[in-house]
């Protein structure tokens, strides 16, 4: 029997989830909307979870899921978590555990919303349109540019010969 305070008991099939035989990465533009509405509980549980356990109440604010930067670090945290607690027993991961839980700290600067801290969630900016000609201009500057235009050189290349002819010196 499921705990529904477990995180792990909802991996890999949260109720009414499409039956799949491995886990997803999770790219939420890719999942269609009955799915993106099925982890996202999944995930709010989690975050439920983790803000308890991890007392980050204070942290990460009650509109989380409002913020798309915040809801992808979530994410990674959460997939990272399952991979690490969840999954295949890794060699040479034997500290994977503390690594998850460094990663959290980590990312909680990512997490915090100042202008949510208060309690009353406030909208992200407003994406700025680009000018126009922008699209232009990106297509000329992908023509043109050294940067995008020029031969293939790897930056130890002079190093690399001068290896290979120390090696093939003849004797």
């Amino acid at each position: 029997m499921s705990d529904p305070l477990n995180p792990a008991d909802l991996w890999p099939m949260p109720p009414g989830a499409p039956q799949k035989t491995e886990p997803q990465r999770w790219v939420w533009a890719a999942m269609d909307p009955p799915e993106r509405r099925i982890r996202m509980r999944e995930l709010g549980a989690w975050v439920d979870w983790l803000r308890r356990t991890f007392e980050l109440h204070n942290t990460i604010t009650h509109c989380w899921y409002r913020h798309s930067a915040v809801v992808e670090h979530l994410t990674a945290l959460y997939t990272g978590w399952i991979r690490t607690y969840a999954g295949e027993e890794a060699p040479g991961r034997e500290l994977a555990e503390a690594d998850w839980i460094n990663t959290l700290h980590a990312f909680v600067p990512r997490l915090q919303l100042a202008a949510c801290a208060t309690g009353t969630h406030q909208d992200p900016p407003l994406i700025v349109p680009p000018p126009p000609g922008s699209d232009e201009a990106f297509e000329l500057y992908l023509t043109l540019s050294d940067a995008t235009t020029a031969e293939a050189a790897h930056p130890a290349a002079a190093e690399l010969n001068r290896r290979e002819a120390e090696l093939n010196a003849p004797l």
